[in-house]
């Protein structure tokens, strides 16, 4: 019996063997989690049950266990490299064919669609053109490079020191080419809805004087367009929250290039009057012009930001991962790829960062989990393990011979 005792360890220390050697060649593949070879022993069956004299036969494989271990995390230079700090993987599609991974090295193909080097396509949530996302089913990603769309300006805000020791001018002579009928004036560029800009000019003119009460009258003017009295702004003695009037002030002008009209709702309700110099705090509008897709990045909740030539942002898509209640249950394909198995249960499905799923890092990837060094240990202890185990065999065949030999 020793023979096939013998035999099974022989065997079982092979298996292990190349299960230490499938993860040594492994230790630079990104995204790989390492294997450990589990045994069990066996004993024969027995028609009376078992005995507590009964010796086992030997011992056999139960089970290849990958350990799905956190990886170290290494920065990269390829903006479209992700990696999960965490529990989860990457859902990936192939025409249609579901598979899961921990490797994020990814590309873009020329369609657009976010890929890994066999060409399988991530999956997630995808942005409409306004950058609202659809939350419902996941779809492949695909980054749309069609340029940003113009939006008008509507809203004109400005916070203005308006200096309190200028004299009264008349509010009659105001002549916009003539810089002593106004004391101070500032400009910001506004846009139409074709995203041509439009530089919208303000003047301020010290109309009134009085204890305790001074009145500016505001004018504005857009491009070649006729200055417009828009507004009075009246300050009392502390030189703040100026009444205004009237309360919401408009100016609408109609571009010559096809645009439609614009009218714009301006804002200088937090201005103030002091004896300082005029100073202009803080001045902003709501429009921008069209923009082309610039570069993009990944945020931690998968969250992809498109960044565009004009100076904005837009929400392109949203990375989703995948999670197991039993990861060991997945089947291995190869190409560090695993697919649903019978034993790991249904896909659960979520963004980054929600319940136990982990978070995205961009420009960056998940190093193979092998320790090398235990590995290297573990192999010389399969490899004693296996001398051992030929050497019970060569002892039994001694016994055996010995038994021959007897006369």
């Amino acid at each position: 019996m020793s023979f096939q005792q013998g035999l099974s360890g022989l065997n079982a220390a092979s298996k292990q063997l190349e299960v230490i050697g499938n993860n040594v060649s492994n230790a630079n593949t990104v995204g790989f989690k390492q294997s450990r070879a589990e045994f069990a022993d066996v004993f024969a069956n027995s028609l009376s049950g078992g005995s507590s004299t009964q010796i086992g036969i030997g011992t056999k494989l139960s089970n290849v266990a990958q350990q799905f271990t956190q990886g170290n995390i290494t920065s990269t230079n390829n903006s479209l490299d992700i990696a999960i700090n965490g529990n989860g993987f990457f859902r990936m599609s192939n025409n249609g064919a579901i598979t899961y991974s921990r490797n994020g090295q990814f590309e873009m193909d020329k369609a657009g669609y976010i890929v890994d080097a066999s060409s399988k396509r991530l999956t997630g949530y995808v942005a409409d053109a306004a950058g609202i996302l659809g939350t419902g089913a996941t779809a492949e990603i695909n980054i749309n490079t069609t340029d940003l769309q113009p939006s008008k300006t509507t809203n004109v805000t400005g916070l203005v020191n308006l200096d309190s020791r200028n004299d009264v001018l008349p509010a009659a002579g105001f002549d916009p080419t003539d810089p002593t009928t106004y004391h101070n004036s500032t400009a910001v560029t506004t846009y139409d809805s074709l995203g041509n800009a439009h530089t919208l000019q303000t003047y301020f003119i010290k109309t009134a004087e009085a204890a305790g009460s001074s009145t500016w009258n505001v004018f504005t003017k857009v491009g070649d367009a006729a200055e417009v009295a828009t507004s009075t702004m009246t300050f009392d003695g502390t030189g703040i929250n100026p009444v205004i009037n009237p309360a919401t002030p408009t100016v609408t002008f109609t571009p010559t290039n096809g645009a439609s009209a614009v009218t714009l709702t301006l804002d200088y309700s937090g201005s103030t009057q002091f004896g300082s110099n005029f100073g202009v705090n803080a001045l902003s509008q709501d429009g921008f012009t069209s923009g082309r897709l610039a570069g993009f990045s990944t945020a931690a909740d998968g969250t992809i930001i498109g960044r565009y030539t004009n100076g904005q942002s837009k929400t392109l898509a949203q990375v989703v991962l995948a999670n197991f209640v039993n990861p060991n249950g997945l089947q291995s394909l190869g190409g560090n790829a695993w697919a649903e198995g019978a034993n790991s249960g249904t896909a659960l499905i979520g963004t980054p960062n929600t319940g136990s799923l982990g978070v995205l890092q961009a420009s960056a990837q998940e190093d193979s989990n092998v320790d090398l060094t235990a590995e290297l240990v573990n192999m010389i202890t399969a490899q004693r393990v296996y001398q051992a185990n030929a050497q019970t065999i060569k002892t039994q065949d001694q016994v055996l011979q010995t038994l021959v030999n007897l006369r």
